[in-house]
């Protein structure tokens, strides 16, 4: 076998590695760009700053608790506005009813000792 030929052997083994590694290469690509891989792992990552996320509130509950109270009122104040409208209002109209009645009886009264 001449020494050209030796060359060309070694570089077709060569070539033929470079080419196995490539492939291998790419077939890791594929799984990794593959969309459920794709939505596992960003699953995944939800999953892991959802829970430190979780951990940072506990540990600033934690630290201030009156604040984290008062923010939770506020949070649900704000969340219960409408109701607490409309139960605003209804107190006001029966407090303005209750007024009109007591100035009604109170005429009444009036005109009936004056007559």
């Amino acid at each position: 076998m001449s020494k050209d030929s030796m060359q060309v052997t070694a570089a077709r083994i060569e070539a033929d590695r470079a080419r196995a590694r490539l492939m291998e290469c790419a077939r890791e690509l594929q799984e990794r760009l593959s969309p459920g891989t794709l939505a596992h792992n960003a699953w995944e990552g939800a999953k892991i700053k959802g829970a430190d996320l979780a951990e940072d509130a506990v540990d600033a509950v934690r630290r201030r608790p009156a604040i984290a109270g008062g923010v939770v009122a506020a949070l649900t104040l704000f969340l219960a506005r409408e109701p607490l409208i409309d139960l605003a209002g209804k107190l006001t109209e029966g407090a303005k009813t209750k007024r009109r009645s007591r100035k009604t009886t109170r005429k009444t009264r009036n005109t009936e000792t004056t007559e």
